[in-house]
């Protein structure tokens, strides 16, 4: 049926439930229906089968939640990251712009890879360094790249791995939400087309009942 090409998904629900819950409640319609088989029982059914889809419904949107709160969390520290690389990077190649082996082993030379791989392995080898050969480092402090500012940098690329570890991991399950929601929707859809294919036939009759249930019926 057409219902989903011009409602929202949570539009959608609403009419779904808003047409069994007439179907049942006003009772030439519930008199009616019965007649064709979509008794109190089977109306329940169909009831059932839109709390299932409004729970994937909701279910999937708390994953889509959860999946931007874990993206906004890693550009955040990944943007920290950039620029604290950045300053210290332009720094380190001041300081040991006549040391041409200390900027090969700080792999500061060239163009900063976009890659994040690439990139956070570069961002990696320069701080690893740093910390390991405290006889380099030391000459940044004129610069003022102190110990503890290697140190907090060093956390702070755990904590970008960590928090990309997250949305990874958050996107899979979103992802995932998305499939079983739409599995959710494809059955809710079948069976409200058959409801309304039958109820059309029996309220023919009776456009104002029909009407009632969400469906406007052209004189």
């Amino acid at each position: 049926m057409n219902t989903r090409r011009t409602l929202t998904e949570a539009q959608t629900l609403e009419f779904y439930k808003a047409a069994l819950e007439n179907a049942e409640t006003q009772t030439e319609i519930a008199a009616i229906l019965a007649e064709y088989g979509y008794d109190s029982t089977v109306i329940e059914e169909g009831k059932a089968i839109l709390t299932q889809t409004e729970e994937a419904f909701r279910f999937n949107k708390k994953e889509d939640t959860e999946t931007s709160q874990a993206y906004r969390a890693y550009t955040e520290a990944k943007e920290r990251l950039e620029e604290t690389f950045s300053a210290h990077r332009k720094k380190a190649k001041v300081v040991f712009r006549k040391e041409p082996g200390i900027l090969s082993d700080l792999e500061i030379i060239g163009i900063i890879p976009k890659a994040y791989t690439n990139w956070m392995e570069k961002v990696k080898l320069f701080y690893t360094t740093l910390n390991d050969t405290p006889e380099i480092a030391t000459k940044l402090v004129r610069l003022k790249i102190t110990a503890e500012d290697i140190t907090a940098a060093i956390a702070l690329i755990q904590e970008v791995e960590s928090a990309k570890t997250l949305h990874l991991k958050e996107k899979g399950e979103s992802q995932d939400a998305t499939k079983q929601k739409n599995k959710a929707f494809e059955i809710a859809d079948d069976w409200m087309s058959e409801f309304f294919a039958v109820a059309r036939i029996g309220l023919e009759d009776r456009p104002q009942l029909m009407e009632s249930l969400g469906k406007i019926v052209l004189s």
